[in-house]
């Protein structure tokens, strides 16, 4: 299980490395994060960085399921 969990954290930091150097994300009261920001957050695992990760798999399932395929 643990090591399930450092290969979504090491998938999530994948994918934040390939967003704009400029691209910022706002996550509600806390704030607007650079991609340096999120995967700081990520590799800490505090409530910031679950949240991204959360967000991430999220778009990954629905991804998977085609929900954003135009058919």
């Amino acid at each position: 299980m643990k090591e399930q969990k450092e290969e979504i954290k090491e998938l999530i930091i994948a994918r934040l490395m390939s967003m704009p150097e400029n691209h910022k994300v706002s996550i509600g009261s806390s704030g607007e994060f650079d991609k340096y920001d999120l995967i700081e957050h990520v590799k800490k695992e505090d409530k910031i960085g679950e949240k991204i990760i959360e967000i991430q798999l999220h778009f990954l399932k629905r991804l998977k399921e085609g929900l954003f395929i135009n058919e």
